[in-house]
């Protein structure tokens, strides 16, 4: 048994280029629809039956580019979301001082187990969503699926792929720290099972070809 999964990043949201924490409800810019259409053409070469998207309104409006231009419907789930900030800080200006260390407090926390920032999601609870997420994929009927989904959330998918049993909290740094996610970035897994063997393998990372 073989299945792929093919990863895509939203495209530029308006708060990736504001200077805030970015809000849940930041749509696209007029250059991440740009990006989406582009990524949409590309995808359309490939023959897929399901399109999974987080809910989010960037990558939402990233979906439905993508919907149109293949005609295959979008479905969402939470499962795909960004990283839960800590409510607090959205939409507060990056130069706020009480929202700036709040927010170091809690990227940290991102690579510490146990350690809780408000309402923030933390290490223990990334890496489980990840884990859900994998199971979730691997779970569907389908060989082929595509999800729109953020960068920080792939990229600890992407870890749980190719670190497996060795996923550790200073692994997860290393990968968040040392690549780089491009909006509308292209990845992909592979599921594949023998009689003695199955998981994941990364197949593919952030292809930004379509992008030139």
């Amino acid at each position: 048994m073989q299945k792929i999964v093919y990863f895509v990043r939203h495209g530029q949201s308006e708060g990736n280029v504001s200077p805030i924490f970015q809000p849940l409800e930041s749509p696209l810019t007029g250059l991440g629809r740009e990006q989406a259409a582009i990524a949409a053409k590309r995808l359309g070469k490939i023959s897929f039956q399901a399109l999974i998207s987080s809910p989010l309104p960037r990558t939402k409006e990233t979906a439905e580019i993508v919907s149109r231009a293949t005609g295959v419907a979008a479905e969402y789930s939470d499962l795909f979301v960004e990283r839960k900030k800590p409510t607090g800080v959205i939409g507060k200006s990056l130069d706020n001082p009480e929202a700036s260390k709040v927010w170091r407090e809690w990227e940290e926390s991102l690579f510490i187990s146990g350690k809780k920032v408000e309402d923030g999601e933390n290490f223990d609870e990334i890496a489980a969503r990840a884990e859900a997420a994998l199971l979730f994929l691997r779970q569907r009927p389908e060989k082929t699926i595509v999800v729109v989904t953020h960068g920080f959330f792939l990229r600890t998918l992407i870890a749980k792929v190719i670190l497996a049993d060795s996923f550790s909290q200073a692994n997860h740094r290393n990968i968040q720290t040392r690549a780089t996610m491009d909006n509308t970035g292209i990845s992909a897994i592979k599921y594949s099972r023998t009689f003695d063997d199955e998981h994941w393998r990364l197949w593919i990372y952030n292809d930004r070809t379509h992008l030139g």
